[in-house]
């Protein structure tokens, strides 16, 4: 055999071993004492007996002295416990360096096919994101419209408010210009009660507060539009209120709920967290969503939030029909979807789990019978990495 084979026990007795195998290994180096199979287990990896001994066989690659060989293992089980034998197939790699370019060059594909990869879950994500945004287009626009309404209103308003206003006031310069200005009271006294003056005075702040409300409103949901639809591949980890980011989100699909929820905020002392806002933005956005939806002719939605040591979570509970059993386990699975079609792509879930494993959390769910779904999200405060790296600057 060109290849080297060695049999040896579980406890490392070797038992025999070709030729091929005492030259891979360099037996004929008398430097060397140690026995030839304790040589060939030193060599290899920490996991690599276990390995064999769970999966029945290991492969990989070894560095002797200026060479690399190819190493199989393969185990079978004794009769008894502890009993076991070892077979081993060692071939040498000619031209170490052809198989370390071959390496790296296998390297550079993986990282490439990773990138395209991480590229594609990129585009996925906003493209469900955009997605969801075009579905709460119409309620968007009728969250803007309405303000924008009576915003033009109180413009229309305002105009004749000022027309009256200017009337008065040249009145007024007249009897200043005038020989005997109280010979024009009778006039201003009259224009005053034609153009219901006392009652612009009284209506015009009212007027004014209601356009600032209505400008400040589209100017917020045009914020958290925007905040909810920003991405960007580069962005940064950031210690974030929760709460606004909740409550941004609530902004953005609060026409397509408030016709038939009722929400109630149970909101507890949460610390900074550090995540992703944008994303996590996302998530609330699919689960408020799928409340609204399994919500029949009018609900609630109860959004509870606390701290459990190191840890906050967000609940999101309907008093929907909940989920059937036979369901549950599917719901986060790709294109999984209970909407008819056309209305869901069953993606939002999917997503929002892999968002939720992203920031080494979880998304656990219950749906006792006739008591709506709950959905809990459990987040560490801190990134584990991040967190150690902090623990080992100080």
């Amino acid at each position: 055999m060109h290849e080297g084979a060695m049999l040896f026990q579980a406890d490392g007795h070797l038992l025999w071993s070709n030729d091929a195998a005492r030259t891979r290994l360099c037996e004929r180096d008398d430097s060397d004492p140690r026995p030839l199979g304790e040589r060939l287990t030193q060599r290899l990896p920490a996991d690599a007996l276990t390995q064999a001994r769970s999966t029945g066989r290991w492969g990989g690659s070894l560095p002797v002295d200026d060479k690399i060989v190819l190493a199989h293992l393969y185990f079978h089980a004794g009769t008894t416990e502890g009993e076991g034998y070892f077979l081993a197939l060692i071939q040498e790699v000619k031209g170490a360096q052809e198989f370390e370019e071959e390496l790296q060059l296998r390297h550079a594909e993986l990282r490439q096919a990773y990138m395209r990869l991480s590229g594609a879950q990129d585009k996925l994500l906003q493209s469900e994101k955009m997605a969801s945004i075009g579905q709460l287009a119409a309620g968007v626009a009728h969250e803007i419209n309405n303000p924008i309404g009576y915003v033009h209103s109180n413009l229309g308003s305002l105009q004749e408010y000022l027309r009256s206003l200017f009337t008065l006031i040249e009145a007024y310069e007249r009897a200043l210009r005038a020989p005997d200005p109280k010979a024009m009271i009778d006039e201003i006294d009259d224009i005053r009660e034609r153009f219901d003056i006392d009652f612009i005075s009284r209506d015009l702040p009212q007027l004014m507060s209601e356009s600032r409300e209505g400008i400040e409103r589209v100017t917020r949901i045009v914020r958290d539009l925007k905040d909810f639809s920003y991405f960007d591949r580069a962005e940064s980890w950031k210690l974030v209120d929760l709460h606004m980011g909740l409550e941004s989100t609530i902004n953005i699909i609060w026409n397509e709920l408030k016709y038939k929820v009722t929400l109630e905020r149970r909101y507890g002392e949460l610390p900074m967290v550090e995540c992703l806002p944008s994303e996590l933005n996302q998530v609330y956005m699919n689960l408020l969503l799928n409340a609204g939806q399994a919500i029949g002719e009018r609900g609630t939605i109860a959004i509870s939030t606390g701290v459990d040591d190191d840890h906050v979570w967000i609940e999101f509970k309907d008093s929907g029909p909940g989920i059937p059993p036979d369901l549950l386990q599917r719901i986060f699975d790709p294109f999984f979807t209970t909407k008819p079609v056309g209305s869901g792509t069953g993606l939002g879930l999917s997503i929002s789990y892999g968002i939720i494993n992203k920031h080494h959390g979880r998304i656990d769910v219950s749906s006792p019978a006739g008591e709506g779904a709950c959905f809990r999200i459990v987040l560490p405060i801190r990134q584990p990495a991040r967190a150690d790296a902090a623990k080992g600057a100080t």
